[in-house]
């Protein structure tokens, strides 16, 4: 059997039921942990999550008011957390600049608003695309490791981030929300099959194999 990206979500979404990620209570805890989560787990993430929580209450304009030295402390259970800490910085310095108003900066910025991420210190194409996704509603695609071992295992063939994003486009009726949670199904879908080569046999999409016109992703 042949599957088209709305095939695939289809296919997942019947199969799976809706995964509902991505876990945070609003947009800002969402970039917080877009940025923790870099070359790390989720268990890991959760206590930064926690003491930023406390300190702040996830407020922008708290956030903002601490410097990446403030932060790094907070954070150090994410790894990488100097680091982390200056993203997070350059991130919040960067929403300060339009108020910390996310419809305004989407309106704004439009098809730039993915390059204007891109120049933000830290800010890679995977966490870029999380943004645009989960934190700015935009529906596109997130390549990120699990999404390449999954398209790999389908006939898609990428070793890298841009590679798989610039085959993998999502349908024009694709919604944000759609996005979403085709990105928690594929997460959730690699958790559970794709962890070895014998999981992956024993999953429902084994047989099968994606037909995707490959184009590049538009920004």
């Amino acid at each position: 059997m042949q599957l088209t990206i709305r095939q695939l979500y289809d296919t997942m979404y019947q199969t799976m039921g809706p995964q509902g990620w991505w876990p945070a209570d609003s947009k800002w805890e969402i970039i917080l942990g877009a940025i923790l989560v870099q070359n790390t787990n989720w268990r890991n993430v959760v206590p930064a999550l926690d003491q930023l929580k406390q300190q702040t209450a996830f407020s922008p304009q708290r956030l903002h008011g601490l410097t990446a030295d403030q932060l790094a402390p907070l954070i150090h259970s994410s790894g990488f957390y100097r680091n982390k800490s200056k993203a997070i910085a350059a991130v919040f310095n960067w929403l300060a600049q339009y108020n910390y108003d996310l419809t305004h900066i989407k309106t704004k910025l439009g098809s730039k608003l993915r390059p204007a991420l891109l120049n933000i210190r830290g800010i890679g194409a995977e966490t870029a695309d999380v943004f645009l996704v989960y934190v700015f509603d935009v529906p596109i695609f997130i390549a990120d490791s699990y999404a390449r071992r999954l398209f790999n295992c389908l006939g898609i063939t990428s070793t890298t981030y841009q590679q798989l994003a610039r085959q993998v486009k999502l349908p024009a009726d694709f919604s944000a929300a759609e996005a979403q949670e085709f990105h928690g199904l594929i997460d959730e879908f690699g958790k559970r099959y794709l962890q070895s080569a014998n999981a992956w046999q024993t999953s429902f999409l084994a047989q099968q194999h994606a037909t995707i016109k490959l184009t590049p992703i538009t920004t």
